[in-house]
């Protein structure tokens, strides 16, 4: 089933580099990378199905569906894209490589981990954002969850950047999908079986994923590097523009220039 999206694109020249938001967010939440990478990449940033400007899908989509969606992105571009994903969008870049690894040339995967079900306390939690959606409506609700996305000083005018983005991005049926897509997600078992190369970046204040989910992407991923990034919560990408953005120019710089071979760590 085809599940169209909309997406911004900056840059005309260099590999495709495709940005894949979090669950409260947007192509927004890139607008430091579309700024600043598409001087060495075409960088393309989607509003998730039934996100912001997308249109809301036909169905239900699952984490696959979600994974889906992204690949069919990528072939209406080319044949071929470096993934950049943050937090749920780390999950369905994830599940992209699996299914469709002849799409993904490399991974940059932000403040994610393998998924929700990998701890009930969490998969409840996520279970329950949908409904707390549809009591609040959007502007409550990024009020009330978009402060925790980033680290504690913050400057006040990403935080309402990041609040602002969420209560134009999120609304119903397409955040309950989204939601139900990471409280059945778990990874863990098919990590080892990604073999494109692999970024993996977490803010050392990041609050809702944790180091320790990272670390465990980090730790199962084939030729993989990883980054704690300093003075970040969640959003490293938009907390920590300059540092982020140096080291996915980095590893761009590296797997496009390098041949691909075994695998290593």
């Amino acid at each position: 089933m085809s599940t169209p999206v909309h997406a911004v694109q900056a840059g005309e020249h260099g590999p495709l580099l495709l940005c894949l938001h979090g669950i409260g967010s947007s192509s927004a939440a890139f607008a430091p990378q579309l700024a600043e990478l598409s001087a060495h990449a075409r960088v393309v940033a989607w509003d998730a199905p039934g996100y912001a400007e997308s249109p809301d899908p036909q169905g239900p989509l699952d984490l696959d569906g979600y994974a889906d969606a992204a690949a069919e992105l990528i072939r209406s571009y080319g044949s071929g894209a470096h993934v950049l994903g943050v937090s749920w969008g780390g999950v369905i870049a994830l599940r992209l490589a699996t299914r469709h690894p002849d799409l993904v040339d490399s991974l940059i995967i932000a403040d994610s981990g393998p998924g929700s079900a990998t701890d009930p306390a969490k998969a409840q939690a996520m279970r329950a954002r949908a409904a707390e959606l549809a009591e609040l409506g959007p502007a409550a609700f990024a009020a009330r969850r978009g402060p925790r996305l980033v680290s504690p000083h913050a400057p006040q005018e990403l935080v309402r950047h990041v609040i602002d983005t969420m209560a134009a991005a999120v609304r119903l049926p397409g955040y309950a999908y989204a939601a139900a897509s990471m409280v059945s997600a778990d990874l863990r078992t098919e990590l080892a079986d990604i073999t494109a190369p692999a970024l993996v970046l977490c803010g050392d204040l990041d609050r809702v994923t944790g180091v320790e989910a990272s670390q465990v992407l980090a730790g199962a991923l084939h030729k993989t590097a990883y980054v704690i990034v300093k003075d970040a919560g969640h959003l490293a990408n938009q907390e920590q523009p300059a540092h982020f953005n140096a080291w996915v120019l980095a590893h761009l710089d590296i797997v496009t220039e390098q041949p691909k071979g075994p695998s290593c760590r």
